[in-house]
């Protein structure tokens, strides 16, 4: 079981969908991957909602800001990485090339984070927990299990990530173009891969999966869209649009612990 009580800086530890409808979005993917909702509130008339699988964090459900809505954002699933300082990958972030849109805040006694934008136009959040170390379930069906960024310059992703979190990031055995993610102590920690044409840059948050095909299945008949089914050697692999319009994916194959 990948059980967590921390995480080393530069990891993937935590995943939030902001989304049009709380609601709906709560009840897919509960009906999806067994999930049971802990309502939080978070002010006026809002709630976090915490997800779990046998009483353990694994993501979270907000309402989408209305400036994003006005703004015409879709729904989305966000990326957040662990570091020791928010304010300071933040400012690392921008002297790289980033743009820096929340500057760090703290979200009451839980943690503190910042929202960067990279130079090739990929949102992720950075995530300096106190009360909250992000997921503490991870790599199992129906928790966080990989953060694959696709991106129009790859290269210069690469760059810019080596530079941020000391990521070691280099060609992925078995597959051709694709880059592989390790932590600066070793640990295997997601992907880069070209984005296609009219594809913007995006980190893209994979689910574990009993079965990828199997779950497409299910998600479609909860209302959702499948993009893409591939066998990837290692496992398969689904690319969902939910009902709301949020891209996610499912990955079925070995896990790291």
């Amino acid at each position: 079981m990948g059980e967590r009580t921390k995480y080393s800086p530069g990891t993937f530890s935590w995943t939030d969908l902001t989304t049009t409808d709380q609601g709906a979005a709560k009840q897919f993917y509960s009906q999806l991957f067994g999930w049971d909702a802990i309502d939080n509130p978070v002010g006026e008339d809002m709630v976090y909602s915490m997800m779990q699988i046998g009483g353990k964090d694994v993501a979270a459900i907000s309402p989408q800001p209305q400036q994003q809505r006005d703004a015409g954002v879709p729904p989305v699933w966000n990326s957040y990485i662990t570091v020791e300082s928010a304010d300071a990958a933040a400012d690392s972030a921008q002297k790289l090339g980033a743009t820096v849109h929340a500057p760090a805040f703290d979200v009451m006694d839980v943690g503190r984070m910042a929202v960067i934008q990279d130079p090739q136009g990929a949102f992720f959040e950075v995530w300096e927990p106190k009360a909250h170390i992000g997921a503490s379930l991870v790599n199992v069906p129906g928790a966080l299990a990989w953060n694959e960024l696709a991106s129009t310059d790859p290269d210069a992703s690469a760059g810019f990530y080596r530079e941020l979190f000391a990521w070691k990031i280099e060609p992925f055995e078995g597959m051709e173009g694709y880059l592989g993610i390790q932590t600066s102590q070793g640990n295997s920690n997601g992907g880069i891969r070209a984005a296609t044409e009219n594809e913007p840059s995006y980190w893209l948050v994979y689910f574990g999966a009993e079965d990828a095909d199997a779950g497409a299945a299910k998600a479609t008949e909860l209302g959702a869209t499948t993009l893409v089914q591939m066998d990837i050697g290692v496992g398969k692999i689904a690319v969902l649009q939910d009902p709301q319009g949020a891209v996610f994916a499912l990955y079925a194959g070995r896990f790291d612990d």
